[in-house]
């Protein structure tokens, strides 16, 4: 019985964490919300322990090439800061059981991160399953999830954690229920109820707002690989269906389960209202640790009144010199400078800027305008690597105008939500979730100039807290729409106020900061997670005095 005095214990499962800069266990966005979830967790004294897995090669390293195109290298980190707690569990995978070590990261006190390993002698070909994040074939992948899910729960066993709720963040450790079934059934309950029990204790986060990127196994290639986990085929079909979509059997395992954003709420609800017995989805948009992403001399100015400009040229300097030190570029501090620094996949547009090169060169030959781009394909994306060699391409004709910092990473996207004059952002709609960037950006005074996608429609008064590109359309022609918006806000509005009202601008700049530093944080985040989540829901409506919705 949960005790309705006491804050529960979350476990908190994700396929990747980014917690610092030196330990690459991560690949983007989710990875970067992941690590300023448990570090904002911990802030607050909150009881949360992180489950994940520990990549030998991380993700990618991926750098450009005399030819202008990314090309991919994996070395292996050596983490010499982990514990070793000296507890391992072992998971079957096909006719193998494989040896998962469990190792913490203990930096965060009261929430730790235990992270299984597979790479040991002793697993012989399955040692790689913890190679490389996201990589390898469709079996690996599947191997990664039971070590993630199944041997997950089994860690928390083995390491003598209890548990009130189990957070599964996004679909990757969905397998995890069918090890909390299994022990239910160990204790005399039939599937049903074991089923019903569980999801007491589940709550799960969706992200993908694409059907095709929510991904499915069949049922045929689940099976031999001991996923099933003692389910039948009819259990696993009734949980995820067949194929077997991992957001599904997320739904049909929790009690609640949220959206990222206000915006994606909507359009998850719509996405899966076809999905039988699914957890209601609510909407809990994504936030950033602010101690990690906010300058503190930006922080002392705002609260202080001090001069802003100031405080934001010196970061911009640091940028400049840092993109001197990288690319031999020369940058201009006293030009615009805008970032655009995201994963490189062909929805989120990096190049929509250049498609009307009539407009955006005399800017760029002027050097009115410039623009920093960072971010990585995956490995297996060739039209990300194309959309990131046409801009490499535009940096080499363009040199001291645009540049391209390779290799993303926390460095980087730290120095450039900080330095950049502002954030350009313009997915085709309504494909993004929610967007943490710009939130990193918004609250370093940086002004975000965006599509209403993700969590902008929250955050945007258009010429007060930035801009926003459009009126949010969606349907056909919406690439030739958003070009059209991009530059005729950029030239009427941005360059205008830039370059002839600073004023203005540093308004805009407080605004800016005004309008995220609490709204766009980890610990409000944090905060609802606990109050709308993680508390069973007779005790959260009882304590917002509330009857329960419908």
């Amino acid at each position: 019985m949960f005790e309705e005095d006491r804050i529960p214990r979350v476990a908190y499962f994700c396929m990747e964490y980014g917690l610092n800069v030196e330990f690459q266990i991560y690949s983007g966005g989710l990875g970067i919300l992941a690590g300023d979830m448990l570090k904002s967790a911990h802030d607050l004294g909150m009881p949360l322990v992180g489950i994940g897995l520990l990549w030998h090669y991380g993700y990618t390293t991926q750098l450009i090439g005399p030819d202008g195109k990314p090309y991919d290298t994996f070395p292996v980190h050596q983490y010499e800061f982990l514990h070793d707690t000296g507890v391992s569990v072992t998971v079957r995978i096909k006719d193998q059981d494989v040896v998962c070590k469990v190792w913490m990261v203990d930096r965060y006190n009261n929430v730790p991160l235990y992270l299984l390993d597979t790479n040991l002698p002793e697993n012989g070909i399955y040692k790689d399953i913890t190679g490389c994040l996201y990589g390898g074939p469709h079996e690996t992948r599947i191997a990664q999830e039971i070590v993630l899910g199944i041997g997950g729960v089994r860690a928390l066993r083995a390491l003598n954690i209890d548990v009130d709720v189990y957070h599964f963040n996004e679909g990757h450790a969905v397998l995890a229920a069918t090890e909390l079934i299994r022990e239910q059934e160990r204790d005399g309950f039939k599937f049903e109820e074991a089923w019903r029990d569980i999801r007491r204790r589940i709550v799960f986060t969706t992200h993908t707002p694409v059907l095709a990127g929510n991904e499915s196994h069949t049922l045929e290639s689940l099976e031999p690989m001991g996923a099933f986990n003692g389910l039948t085929a009819e259990q696993m079909e009734a949980i995820g269906g067949n194929p077997f979509n991992m957001t599904v059997g997320g739904l049909r395992v929790a009690r609640i389960s949220n959206a990222v954003a206000q915006l994606h709420g909507h359009t998850a609800r719509a996405m899966w209202k076809h999905v039988n017995q699914a957890a209601p989805i609510i909407a809990i948009t994504n936030g950033v640790h602010t101690p990690s992403w906010r300058d503190p001399e930006m922080t002392q100015a705002f609260e202080q009144e001090g001069d802003l400009w100031s405080v934001h040229q010196k970061l911009k300097q640091e940028l400049v010199r840092e993109v001197a030190a990288r690319t031999g570029s020369q940058l201009n501090p006293n030009a615009l400078l805008i970032g655009f620094a995201r994963r490189a996949a062909p929805y989120k547009r990096a190049n929509l800027i250049f498609q009307n090169p009539a407009i955006i060169d005399p800017l760029l030959r002027d050097g009115k305008l410039q623009l920093i781009f960072a971010g990585k394909a995956h490995p297996q994306d060739e039209m990300g690597k194309n959309i990131i060699t046409s801009i490499v391409s535009m940096s080499r004709r363009y040199p001291n105008s645009i540049v391209f910092l390779q290799n993303y990473d926390m460095v980087i996207g730290r120095i450039l939500t900080r330095g950049c004059d502002v954030w350009l952002n313009n997915p085709r709609r309504p494909m993004e979730a929610s967007g943490t960037s710009g939130m990193k950006a918004a609250m370093n005074g940086v002004l975000n100039l965006s599509v209403l996608d993700g969590w902008w429609p929250e955050g945007c008064q258009h010429g007060i807290t930035g801009w926003q590109i459009g009126n949010g359309y969606e349907g056909p022609g919406q690439d030739e729409h958003d070009l059209t918006a991009l530059h005729q806000v950029l030239l009427d509005e941005v360059i205008p106020t830039y370059y002839c009202n600073k004023e203005r601008w540093v308004q805009m700049m407080r605004a800016s900061i005004t309008m995220s530093h609490y709204q766009f944080s980890a610990e409000r985040m944090v905060k609802e997670y606990y109050s709308r989540m993680y508390l069973p829901a007779d005790i959260y409506w009882r304590r917002l005095s509330l009857g329960p919705r419908a």
